[in-house]
């Protein structure tokens, strides 16, 4: 029977009622968090087989150093490299005392959906609950998962720059005192750490030299980390997605930890991060370097790829800063004509206009008697990549005017 335009009416609220319930205060309450990343990782992986970290029925503590504080905090875990389902028998944070042991009272258990397990299908990522924790500032956070089955660290940030642990077999996700096995210089699994503070976060997306290669381990002595000291009060968390070896364009070789291209990497690590709002971009010197020595990859093919990522950085409302390729004259990828191209480049960067702004690290690690060097006070000895003292010069040279922030950071 057809109804009348009133029972129509009638019929569709009914409808509405039925199909959407009056949900719960505690479902709700999620328009009322603002969470910011105070810690990230860029994911590589997966390794070939035969070169995997892998762990069964024991339990990762890691280590990670926040920039930004808060009073509840979630994690990030993710089995995006992965081709198998990786199960966590459970997870917990805690405030670190020193080496793999935690504060006491401090530790919370994590759980996903309300489950404290959860299985994570290959390629996917899982965001734990929030927990109340009073998280401080430039704090060491111990992050820690219990792997009841077999797994390969197929999805892992290589180069740490910082010692986690592993422990003996044993579910030891909430333990005080660790029983270590052994140490590992790497973050498996572990992509990013969440503070609901209000605030906004810089997403830092490079190479090893965003990544801190050669800086000291265990000292937080990478450019990112220099900038978030700076940035202390400023209510924005620094957010290092760099990854030693990555390219801007061309992915690395199979099997390689360097991670995807970053035009390819771009969503997952930066759009996806919590609160971004900012980002730094200083990648492309190992497109450079790994291309032919008498006939490189061109500066243009470079300038493409960096206005893709500006256009994708625009249309989310990012800002996106260049940064200048630093010095590499005597790496050993280095020849005269890949010089012209990072040289070439950095002109682009500079006065192409196209960026919202530049972080000139070029200018201030190079020596100022040959400029295709490193200067010898910023070195570590490779001619690539910077020593502690350079790393600090560089996240000293970034304008905190860029963020909006001048007024409320520490310098």
């Amino acid at each position: 029977m057809k109804l009348p335009f009133t029972g129509m009416l009638a019929g569709a609220a009914l409808a509405a009622t039925l199909a959407f319930p009056p949900q719960p205060a505690l479902a709700q309450s999620w328009t009322a968090e603002h969470w910011t990343g105070t810690w990230g990782a860029g994911a590589g992986g997966p390794p070939l087989p035969a070169g995997a970290k892998t762990f069964s029925n024991q339990t990762l503590r890691m280590i990670v150093h926040t920039s930004l504080g808060g009073k509840r905090v979630r994690v990030r875990l993710s089995n995006e490299m992965g081709g198998t389902p990786l199960r966590i028998g459970g997870a917990h944070v805690a405030l670190r005392k020193a080496g793999a042991d935690i504060v006491p009272g401090s530790d919370r258990a994590l759980t996903f959906g309300g489950a404290a397990s959860i299985v994570i299908p290959p390629g996917a990522p899982a965001l734990s609950d929030p927990v109340d924790l009073d998280l401080a500032a430039r704090a060491d956070l111990a992050v820690s998962v219990y792997l009841p089955e077999v797994a390969g660290a197929t999805t892992i940030h290589s180069t740490a720059s910082q010692t986690n642990y592993v422990s003996e077999t044993g579910d030891f996700a909430a333990a005080e005192t660790l029983p270590v096995q052994h140490k590992i210089g790497s973050w498996p699994f572990l992509t990013e750490v969440d503070v609901d503070s209000g605030g906004a976060a810089i997403v830092t997306l490079g190479d090893s030299i965003t990544d801190g290669t050669r800086s000291t381990p265990d000292t937080v002595n990478r450019w990112p980390d220099w900038l978030a000291k700076r940035l202390q009060g400023a209510n924005l968390g620094v957010v290092n997605r760099g990854i030693s070896g990555n390219r801007l364009v061309s992915n690395p070789p199979e099997g390689s930890l360097a991670g995807r291209s970053a035009l390819e990497r771009f969503d997952r690590d930066v759009l996806a991060t919590a609160g971004v709002r900012y980002m730094t971009l200083m990648v492309g010197i190992n497109d450079i370097g790994n291309s032919p020595n008498e006939e490189p990859i061109s500066a243009q093919e470079l300038i493409t790829g960096y206005r893709q990522l500006i256009g994708r950085a625009h249309e989310r409302g990012i800002a996106i800063y260049g940064a200048t390729l630093t010095p590499f004259e005597g790496a050993k990828y280095y020849s005269p004509a890949k010089e012209a191209v990072r040289t070439a480049v950095n002109e682009w960067i500079r006065n192409g206009r196209e960026f919202d702004g530049v972080i000139d690290f070029d200018l201030v690690t190079r020596d100022p008697a040959h400029p295709g060097r490193m200067a010898a006070a910023y070195d570590s000895g490779d001619h690539l990549h910077p020593n502690d003292h350079g790393y600090e010069t560089m996240g000293n040279a970034v304008p905190l005017e860029l963020f909006g922030a001048a007024s409320g950071a520490k310098h």
